[in-house]
């Protein structure tokens, strides 16, 4: 599970769009894959600009299958449940599910100073409120606005 992890990590992917990825969806020359519409929650194809871990992960997964990524006896991975809490019992993690990569992976992009924006395209979500949960990681964007309320201020006081 680990490369499977380590590019859910590493591009915000839904489980099931890391596990049935195709090498026809992949780019790596051009460092971009795709999600077509019918493979994404939102029913809108998502590009992915692939970051250097990414392509670090897809390079190590060449030549194992002509068609999928990440195979399991040639046949994308079905349900990771049970060996995805095995992998969390040795680790000794707890309350930590597959979606949480994908979490790990948005906080960690605000963290970095990612605007709004640009997540809610990175991550194929269609409405902002769902980027929103993760505003509150970084509020260094609202850091410019500090200080508009002092230009008020000072006219008040010189008024009085």
């Amino acid at each position: 599970l680990q490369p499977l992890a380590r590019f859910a990590v590493a591009t915000g992917l839904r489980q099931k769009n890391v596990t049935h990825l195709e090498w026809s969806q992949v780019d790596v020359a051009r460092r971009v894959a795709w999600i077509h519409p019918d493979q994404a929650k939102g029913r809108k194809a998502i590009g992915i600009p692939l970051s250097d871990e990414a392509v670090c992960v897809l390079t190590v997964q060449v030549g194992q299958d002509k068609r999928w990524v990440f195979p399991y006896r040639g046949k994308p991975i079905g349900k990771i449940k049970t060996a995805w809490g095995k992998a969390l019992k040795r680790a000794e993690i707890e309350n930590f599910t597959w979606h949480d990569l994908r979490h790990t992976w948005a906080s960690w992009h605000i963290m970095a100073g990612t605007p709004l924006e640009v997540l809610q395209k990175l991550g194929g979500w269609s409405d902002i409120r769902m980027v929103l949960r993760y505003a509150h990681l970084a509020p260094e964007h609202l850091a410019s606005f500090a200080n508009n309320y002092a230009t008020r201020l000072r006219h008040s006081l010189a008024a009085a």
